[in-house]
């Protein structure tokens, strides 16, 4: 019953998030549309500094995106679009600062995270959750977003060929051991979360996790005691759940790890299971009354998360 009650409420959210969305978003035409960027629709700092902020560091999976080919507002959408409906906005600031196409090292030397720690104070919450686009070369002309693969010291100079700048470059690890040690800096909390799972299926089974990187962010939260929620394998156990025919719809239809609204909004959800789970209560106070609807992990069957503290 109560997972029917949430399955209600999916729909209703969905229908009043687009009904609230300004004319200028949700009612252009196509090309309109199109030519709108993150940076129009979402704010980046808090909206009230007054209250507590709950900000969301990541990429494109969490990121407003606005797909050209599918109109993004109804298709292809990050998931920290749809986090705030978990959230009392009257309690708290959910800010989301993901960049679409940014890696773990290029979130850093592109400024962003300069400006994150510019509006982070005690007792905020930052989520880390990057290294989708890590895989990529680390020094090439056209995206040089790469990272070394691990969480050692290790690290290569180079001069970048698409910045033509000299950088260290360091290890995945490396980039994400600096984000928890950063916002503790702050006096807020960092909690390291594993990526959302591609659509990809081996022997009729979905990938838990990209490459090895759901065990880097495990081993970095474990090194530094830093709160952890798997996201990669509560969402993956869900996929796993519907089928592939079924999930396939959940995700952009040429490629494999953007998702559609709906898969969007599932990932939201799991990700806030996940982190209503960790000892602590981290989130518990600020949780709006869609958020009380969601259902435990114990109750979704889902993988738990682990905490650090």
């Amino acid at each position: 019953m109560r997972r029917l009650i949430f399955t209600i409420s999916v729909f209703v959210v969905c229908f009043f998030l687009c009904a609230s969305m300004p004319p200028s978003i949700a009612q252009q035409p196509t090309p309109a549309l199109a030519a709108l960027s993150s940076e129009e629709v979402l704010t980046r700092v808090p909206a009230n500094p007054s209250l507590p902020s709950i900000f969301i560091v990541g990429d494109s999976t969490a990121d407003f995106s606005v797909d050209h080919n599918h109109e993004g507002l109804a298709a292809v959408q990050g998931w920290g679009v749809f986090f705030p409906a978990f959230f009392d906005e009257n309690k708290v600031n959910i800010v989301n600062v993901a960049r679409g196409g940014r890696s773990s090292r290029t979130f850093q030397t592109e400024g962003y995270w300069d400006k994150v720690l510019a509006e982070i104070k005690p007792h905020d919450i930052v989520l880390v959750q990057l290294g989708q686009n890590d895989v990529f070369p680390i020094n090439d002309d056209s995206r040089a977003r790469g990272t070394l693969p691990g969480v050692g010291p290790e690290s290569q100079e180079i001069d970048n060929l698409l910045t033509h700048k000299h950088e260290v470059v360091h290890t995945y690890g490396w980039y994400i051991r600096k984000y928890v040690e950063d916002t503790r800096a702050k006096g807020a909390t960092p909690i390291v979360m594993s990526l959302t799972p591609r659509n990809v299926w081996n022997e009729g089974h979905v990938e838990v996790g990209v490459s090895d990187y759901r065990e880097w962010t495990r081993t970095v939260a474990d090194e530094e005691h830093a709160p952890f929620v798997d996201v990669s394998a509560i969402i993956a156990q869900q996929f796993e759940k519907f089928g592939r025919a079924k999930v396939d719809g959940l995700f952009h239809d040429t490629e494999t790890v953007h998702m559609t609204t709906p898969g969007s909004f599932l990932a939201a959800e799991c990700t806030f299971a996940g982190l209503r789970a960790l000892p602590g209560e981290w989130i518990t106070p600020y949780v709006s009354g869609l958020g009380k609807l969601v259902p435990s992990l114990a109750s979704l069957s889902m993988a738990e998360s682990k905490p650090k503290k």
